[in-house]
């Protein structure tokens, strides 16, 4: 027995699970990037400069807030303890960056105190800390 024959529909493409697919990767990647971009300091006014560029190595954080106080990846410590806690977080891995953020209203004399003391452990990378200036906008 012979079917009628039933009209061809011509093909389709369905866009729908397309653009989901999209969104979601569109999704994955601004998550993705805004972990990367996060410091690991406490949050403090950083100096500004021209020159200043993006480190993208693994890096161990000494931050000196406002009032002088100082903290090794969001760890308070004290000026004497420093050298030992950036070397228990450097002996798996020699070239880390030692990045200090330091608050714009820190005493120069704190600053050079903390990099006197980064600079006797052996092997570590010293990097300080800025933000590019904020560009001004004409009306």
């Amino acid at each position: 027995m012979r079917l009628p024959d039933e009209p061809d529909l011509p093909a389709q493409i369905n866009l729908v699970p397309m653009v989901d697919i999209v969104f979601a990767l569109l999704t994955f990647f601004i998550m993705s990037s805004l972990v990367l971009t996060r410091s690991e300091g406490l949050p403090i006014n950083l100096p500004q400069a021209n020159t200043a560029k993006v480190q993208t190595r693994q890096q161990v954080v000494v931050t000196i807030g406002p009032a002088g106080k100082l903290s090794v990846n969001k760890t308070a410590t004290s000026l004497g303890q420093l050298v030992q806690q950036i070397q228990a977080l450097l002996q798996n891995n020699q070239s880390k960056i030692v990045v200090i953020n330091a608050d714009a209203q820190v005493n120069h004399g704190t600053v050079v105190a903390v990099m006197d003391q980064v600079r006797k452990i052996q092997g570590a990378r010293l990097a300080i800390a800025t933000q590019q200036p904020q560009k001004k906008t004409v009306k």
